[in-house]
């Protein structure tokens, strides 16, 4: 998929304008979840999802979709990965915001 066709995407699913994400080589984020619903799309290198034990492994152009709160793992290829994602935050109670930083 290209930039444009995923912003369309983005756009139609009602989520916020995507960020980029750039991580080092090799890195293994280890059993995790996120609070937020994460659409995103690989612009360079590599990064594996594990997800129940089902491996995505993403490359340049290949999108990945994770639902909150589900427990996943990430990797990266040994050129590192940058992606640009977009985070929709959903069912939060009210007056409480939720926001993470990834560096």
């Amino acid at each position: 998929m290209n930039q444009n066709a995923f912003l369309e995407l983005l756009e139609k699913q009602k989520f916020p304008a995507p960020v980029v994400v750039v991580r080092e080589h090799s890195l293994f984020l280890d059993h995790h979840a996120h609070q937020y619903e994460v659409m995103a799309l690989v612009i360079e290198g590599q990064i594996d999802i594990n997800i129940g034990g089902a491996k995505k492994i993403c490359l340049a152009g290949d999108t990945f979709h994770l639902l909150p709160n589900q427990i996943h793992t990430e990797s990266t290829g040994t050129k590192g990965v940058k992606y640009l994602a977009s985070r929709k935050v959903t069912n939060l109670e009210e007056g409480v915001v939720v926001q993470e930083l990834e560096t």
